[in-house]
């Protein structure tokens, strides 16, 4: 009796053995360099170095509900975690749930183990490039487009211009240099746990959670609770470590005082767009 209350001194607390814990990183979004809510490494950076600081830490989990984005920052938070990782000695365990697909995947592989939900959206190991074309609305109102360049492949799929056949072919090759680093990262990751036929894998497809596992995308089925509970004991702690706030929007960014207000405003509504079509690959 006399124990258990001065375990209920908060001083006396913390001078005793620390609890075992596990530091919750939520990765949740579009993967992209700009963006209120994107997930990148400038946003991520501080809150993965503090989780890897946690007292009494026994692994850092990663909860990712993420269609992909970016490329390179996916490559980014991947070498960073895997860093953090290696400096601390520390397991990474990751947790998929409605989606953890091509760069969601990608930031997936940095975890030691990964576990899924039976409908989370698992995979889709390739590279997909989307954009915009404005050449006929340019032209019903009238307006020309003025480009100077000194490089003859500098504007290559340029919006405002028509496709051209040889940018094509240019973006087609870098769409190939992407997937062989993503598919070399699979293997590294993976290695003897992939099942499947690399041709089936590294198609580009979306895999549900249970046909993922017996593919090897993933260790196995569970949530995060249950999962870490099992592993560090029913008394675990889940702290949950936050990103930085971002600036918030501000109704000056609404009256523009020049081109570039206005710009801005124009991007961060295509942004949106293209975030939202992201998910809607998925169904989301």
């Amino acid at each position: 009796m006399a124990m258990k209350f001065l375990e209920r001194i908060p001083l006396l607390r913390r001078l005793g053995p620390p609890v075992p814990t596990v530091a919750v990183i939520r990765l949740e979004g579009v993967i992209a360099t700009r963006g209120r809510r994107a997930i990148n490494l400038r946003r991520f950076a501080g809150a993965l170095e503090r989780a890897f600081k946690t007292r009494g830490l026994k692994a850092v989990a990663l909860a990712i509900n993420s269609p992909g984005g970016s490329p390179a920052q996916s490559a980014l938070l991947y070498r960073r975690i895997r860093q953090l990782a290696a400096e601390r000695a520390v397991p990474v365990i990751a947790f998929t749930e409605d989606v953890a697909a091509s760069g969601g995947y990608w930031l997936a592989l940095a975890a030691d183990e990964i576990y899924a939900e039976d409908t989370s959206l698992v995979g889709s190991i390739g590279v997909i490039t989307a954009g915009f074309g404005f050449v006929d609305a340019m032209s019903r109102l009238g307006i020309e487009r003025r480009l100077f360049t000194a490089g003859e492949n500098k504007s290559m799929l340029d919006p405002f211009l028509p496709e051209r056949e040889d940018d094509v072919t240019r973006l087609k090759t870098l769409q190939r240099d992407l997937h062989d680093s993503f598919k070399d990262l699979v293997r590294d990751r993976r290695g003897a746990k992939l099942k499947g036929d690399e041709a089936l894998l590294f198609s580009g497809e979306v895999f549900a959670g249970r046909r993922a596992a017996g593919l090897g995308l993933v260790d196995g089925l569970g949530e995060m609770r249950g999962v870490l509970r099992g592993m560090f004991g029913e008394s675990v702690r889940l702290r949950a470590i936050e990103p930085e706030r971002q600036r918030r929007f501000s109704l000056a960014r609404l009256v523009p005082s020049f081109g570039t207000e206005a710009g801005d405003i124009v991007g961060d509504l295509l942004t949106r767009i293209e975030e939202r079509l992201i998910w809607a690959r998925f169904g989301l």
